[in-house]
């Protein structure tokens, strides 16, 4: 939604713009009128161009007092700049994601712009086999289903608290070197467990999608796939032709010609 400050000003200068317009055509159909009707006297036509002329003075008096009072009312304050980013940037992003492969992409994005932050922090190693954890977990989501599917909601939002413990910690790391001190102490002490928070939780989450590649390899060999009995029979039935083919060529007998249509 746009903001009100835009809107207000929007509507004052359509209001103007309507007023001038009405206000032209108000004085070219009024002097249209007083410089012909008497040539005439005042026949039809004439009365044709007063009527015209009349409203279009009432209409522009009209738009010249909505104007008046929209003037009148106190302009909306400007909305915070970091709000009208945020919502510019969300346009952005709903445009993108309406394009083909455009969710897959801001994702991506926003995966190297997290990177590039954390590039120098303690949890970036954890971050990355994040990233290639979580890679692998959306291959194998649009196959999980039935009992797996709680385990991959799970995931998600398992994946979403441990980039928000990450960001957390580069977060302190960009504030420990102004602590000094027993408070640099604490905070040091503070950041070594969220780091060892992260580091346990990322190898829980390894150990997730490891658990699922497994389930979807035991889920598909209790599948039986109706293609290879198919290509079974098909092989059983070429080899049998091919016997009774050459049990005719070693007794000397042309082979049967085949059924006409």
């Amino acid at each position: 939604m746009a903001d009100q400050q835009a809107r207000h000003l929007r509507r004052i200068r359509r209001l103007r713009r309507s007023a001038r317009r009405w206000s032209v055509l108000a004085g070219t159909l009024g002097g249209a009128a007083v410089v012909l009707a008497p040539y005439h006297g005042l026949g039809l036509i004439d009365a044709v161009w007063m009527a015209a002329a009349g409203g279009s003075v009432a209409l522009a008096a009209w738009r010249w007092l909505d104007l008046q009072a929209m003037l009148a009312q106190p302009v909306p304050p400007a909305p915070d700049p970091a709000i009208a980013a945020q919502r510019t940037r969300l346009r952005v992003e709903s445009l993108v994601n309406a394009l083909p492969g455009g969710r897959e992409t801001l994702r991506e994005l926003r995966r190297q712009r997290q990177r590039v932050l954390l590039r120098d922090s303690a949890v970036s190693p954890g971050w990355r086999r994040l990233d290639k954890a979580a890679t692998a977990l959306d291959g194998l989501a649009p196959r999980l289903a039935g009992p797996a599917e709680p385990a991959v909601l799970e995931a998600v939002a398992a994946e979403k608290a441990l980039r928000q413990t990450a960001e957390r910690v580069a977060s302190v790391e960009r504030g420990m070197g102004f602590a000094t001190g027993e408070a640099a102490t604490a905070l040091s002490q503070a950041h070594a467990a969220l780091v060892a928070q992260f580091e346990h939780g990322v190898t829980a989450y390894e150990g997730l999608v490891g658990a699922a590649a497994a389930y979807l390899a035991e889920d598909g060999q209790t599948i039986s796939d109706p293609s290879v009995g198919r290509l079974t029979e098909a092989a059983d039935l070429l080899r049998g032709v091919a016997a009774g083919l050459a049990e005719l060529r070693s007794t000397g007998q042309p082979p049967p010609a085949p059924a006409g249509p």
